[in-house]
Formats: C-alpha cells, structure tokens, sequence
C-alpha cells in the first residue's frame, strides 16, 4: 500500500513538472512572436528612428537645446559620410561586376552569347520585382 502511494505521488509529481515544462515553453514561444510582430518584415524607417533616439537622449540625458542641435549635427555629419560610403561602394561593385561579365563573356563561344545575354536580362528582370516586391 505504501508502495503504491508512493508511485501515485510520483506519477503525480512528474505530471505536474511536465505540465511546467510545456508551460514555459508555450509561453517564451508565444512572448517571441509577440515581441516580434510589430515590425512583420517592415523596414524601420529611419527619421522616425532617428527621432525617438534623439527624444530618449534629450529626455535621459537631460540634454539642454544646445546640445540637441549639436546631436541633430553630429547624426546628419554620420549619415552624410554612411551615404558617401554607401555611394563609393556601390559604384566599385558595379564595377567589379562589369568586369565579371567581361570576363564571362571573352570564355563563351559566339553562338553562346545571345543566350548569356537573355540569361542576364531575365535574372535582372527578376531581380527588379523581386526589390519591387520587398518596398512594398
């Protein structure tokens, strides 16, 4: 009899502590896509960005106008060099890859060509509504 209390008790224990296992598990599941749904694959948009960290640094650095004008400078100084970065490596990648198709090109035979050629222009097709798909 004491035996089988003591399975019962058990039996009991392990059901319980399962049962808080799954628990937690469905909770930190759910709290996940919570938390990740607001943005649901939308880029953030930048200014706005921009103006909550400025209001949060204004308001928890207790930041006087001065030196949020400074701030506003300092992010416009950052973001212009970004834009010239971003620029130059944009123009050097295109670069090196209009060198590639070169490249590819000198290696095909003539009657190949018109082929890359149409290869090309579809992949660049779909490359742009594939770019048009995600701005939307």
């Amino acid at each position: 009899m004491l035996r089988s209390k003591f399975s019962a008790l058990l039996s009991l224990l392990l059901v319980f502590l399962s049962g808080v296992l799954v628990g937690g598990f469905a909770y930190r599941l759910y709290n996940v896509s919570v938390v990740a749904a607001p943005n649901s694959g939308k880029k953030a948009d930048p200014e706005e960005a921009r103006k909550h960290i400025v209001a949060d640094m204004r308001d928890r650095l207790k930041l006087d106008g001065h030196q949020v004008d400074q701030l506003q400078q300092i992010f416009d100084q950052t973001r212009d060099q970004f834009h010239q970065i971003h620029d130059k490596m944009n123009a050097e990648g295109q670069a090196i890859h209009t060198s590639q198709i070169e490249k590819i090109k000198t290696m095909l035979r003539a009657d190949q060509l018109p082929l890359y050629d149409q290869w090309r222009a579809e992949r660049e097709r779909d490359h742009k509504q594939h770019k048009q798909g995600e701005k939307k």
